[in-house]
């Protein structure tokens, strides 16, 4: 028997500790250790890696990581009151579990740990998005990770994973999708979590790809996408011209009709028509 199998039922630790789920910091406890051992498969072999896991809370997925034989985990979190259930199970670890207390919008993780990389985390609600964005949106790519295996609100999964043609297709699925293979792998109902929130949840799963699936200026695609979404409704040829004055022959040269309205444009497209802002 290892050591994290005599820690207490998270249940327990939550009692002991005085954990009750914060709704100012996104906080919805998965209590299941069965669930949190799932999610935790969904990251692949983890056996060679390092795994970065946002928001552990009271430990449910740090401990379900770490049964999954991660070589080393660390552990970013915010909430003070967690540290020390964290600490708990980092005494059962022997030595695979770091846990470094602070905001992970601020904290430079990738330089505390080492390569093969994979992040796995039941994300704050309120810092989902922004965390998977500048995750997607590094300065070089490759990033630092191999894989990221990230659980959100079901509409947002949907986004992420959403084709052109329909109302969650936009600026998220585009991002993911130009770098990644996002797959929704698991979803969960509100009566999984502590307390139950008012959304149903899903867990995605993103496999790096060593090069973009077209050529693109990242930041030319980044402004040509979020000018696009911002105004989806209108016809691309008015949603852009402040992009540049001669945006419809920008346009034609990727093959886009000026009419055409961005969430029927795809990703191949909106590449395309970045190379030619980009060409001038």
């Amino acid at each position: 028997m290892s050591g994290l199998d005599t820690l207490p039922s998270l249940s327990k630790v939550i009692a002991a500790h005085g954990l009750a789920a914060k709704k100012s910091l996104g906080q919805n406890f998965l209590l299941d250790l069965n669930l949190t051992e799932k999610i935790a498969r969904q990251a692949g072999d983890l056996s060679g890696s390092d795994v970065l896991e946002v928001g552990p809370g009271p430990g449910g997925l740090t401990r379900g990581l770490l049964a999954q034989g991660a070589r080393r985990v660390l552990a970013v979190e915010k909430d003070p009151r967690c540290l020390p259930a964290l600490a708990e199970i980092a005494a059962a670890a022997e030595g695979r579990l770091e846990v470094v207390q602070g905001d992970a919008l601020e904290i430079d993780a990738a330089a505390r740990l080492t390569a093969p990389v994979r992040i796995v985390a039941n994300l704050p609600y309120n810092v989902g998005t922004e965390l998977l964005v500048r995750w997607l949106t590094p300065q070089s790519w490759p990033p630092f990770w191999e894989s990221l295996t990230l659980m959100f609100q079901r509409e947002v999964a949907e986004r992420i994973v959403a084709q052109p043609g329909g109302k969650a297709y936009g600026r998220l699925a585009l991002l993911s999708q130009w770098r990644t293979t996002p797959r929704i792998v698991m979803s969960l109902p509100p009566e999984a979590f502590t307390p139950p929130p008012k959304v149903h949840s899903a867990v995605v799963h993103f496999t790096r790809l060593d090069a973009p699936r077209f050529p693109a200026d990242a930041k030319v695609l980044q402004r040509v996408v979020a000018a696009a979404f911002n105004q989806r409704r209108k016809m691309l040829r008015s949603s852009l011209k402040g992009v540049d004055p001669e945006i419809e022959r920008h346009l034609a040269n990727a093959g886009i009709a000026p009419t055409e309205r961005a969430e029927q444009v795809s990703l191949e497209a909106f590449c395309a028509l970045a190379r030619s802002l980009a060409s001038g």
